[in-house]
């Protein structure tokens, strides 16, 4: 994925300032703002992961379990003319709403590898391993 890091479950962004010369990022997905920064890729990775260890250290130490970053619901904005063709394909079918929903992104993965759509035709593209790795 470009421009984030993954460590323990957690995603962090990359970013960089031309003017501060500083690398710097925020753990992706959760509520809490926890950020850090390098000055080079490696300073940064190792911020990003001690930003990630303190941040579950810190729940431990409340005696609570840090946020789960990927609960498996989400809430979405879609309009009243898409949710009713949702709702009717849905029903069409002999299935719910939310299993309507989750077969066509299912769908939308189930090649393997990541995929994404080009900006020219809605091609598919795949994302090759050493572009995921920048």
């Amino acid at each position: 994925m470009k421009d984030m890091m993954e460590y323990k479950g957690y995603y962090g962004s990359v970013h960089y300032s031309d003017e501060d010369r500083i690398f710097y990022g925020k753990i992706e997905f959760v509520r809490a703002l926890v950020s850090y920064e390098g000055t080079d890729v490696k300073s940064l990775r190792k911020a990003f992961e001690e930003a990630v260890n303190d941040y579950i250290l810190t729940f431990k130490k409340l005696g609570k379990e840090p946020e789960n970053v990927f609960k498996g619901s989400f809430n979405i904005r879609i309009g009243s003319k898409l949710h009713r063709k949702i709702a009717l394909g849905a029903l069409e079918k002999g299935i719910t709403l939310n299993k309507y929903i989750v077969d066509v992104i299912e769908r939308e993965f189930a090649e393997e590898g990541s995929w994404s759509k080009s900006r020219k035709g809605g091609q598919k593209q795949k994302v090759s391993e050493s572009t995921r790795r920048r």
